[in-house]
């Protein structure tokens, strides 16, 4: 992907926003080549992000590759921006959750069908919490776990 000839591909989609302490700049480039060397593959994207922190100044530019198998007029190129943006809030609603609050990574669980009744354990709570109207799951549990009879009554077992 990254020798297809992207400097002849025009940019087609340019976004910036500023959260999180950092000022983004999101560009995509996408092409629909013939003879891409995956099955289905309609269109190639190369976005190109370019993120500064704003306590510090720093810069960093990371350079990803995509394929997708939706035609041009299936997704335009600010389709596909959203696409991907949208990636990444499952990224930070699911696995960041699992990995931050959860610290599932860190997980010593790995013989038998304990990792798997970990991770259903897992998704009840992270249901259950939603489901009451819990944003931040960490602090959910934080409120759950300092009182006995909160757990129950927010499955309805009362």
């Amino acid at each position: 992907m990254k020798d297809l000839p992207w400097k002849e591909v025009p940019l087609l989609d340019r976004t910036r926003a500023t959260a999180h302490g950092r000022d983004e700049i999101r560009r995509l480039k996408a092409a629909t080549l013939p003879g891409l060397p995956f099955p289905h593959a309609d269109q190639a994207l190369q976005i190109v992000r370019r993120r500064r922190t704003l306590r510090t100044g720093k810069v960093s530019i990371e350079r990803v590759y995509a394929i997708t198998s939706l035609t041009v007029h299936q997704a335009n190129a600010v389709d596909l921006a959203e696409r991907v943006r949208g990636h990444w809030a499952i990224e930070n609603r699911e696995h960041h959750v699992r990995d931050v609050t959860f610290a599932e990574d860190a997980s010593r669980v790995r013989t038998g069908g304990a990792p798997r009744a970990m991770v259903a354990l897992r998704n009840l709570a992270i249901a259950a919490l939603r489901l009451a109207g819990w944003a931040n799951i960490a602090e959910g549990l934080r409120h759950h776990g300092r009182d006995m009879t909160r757990p129950p009554a927010a499955l309805g077992l009362n």
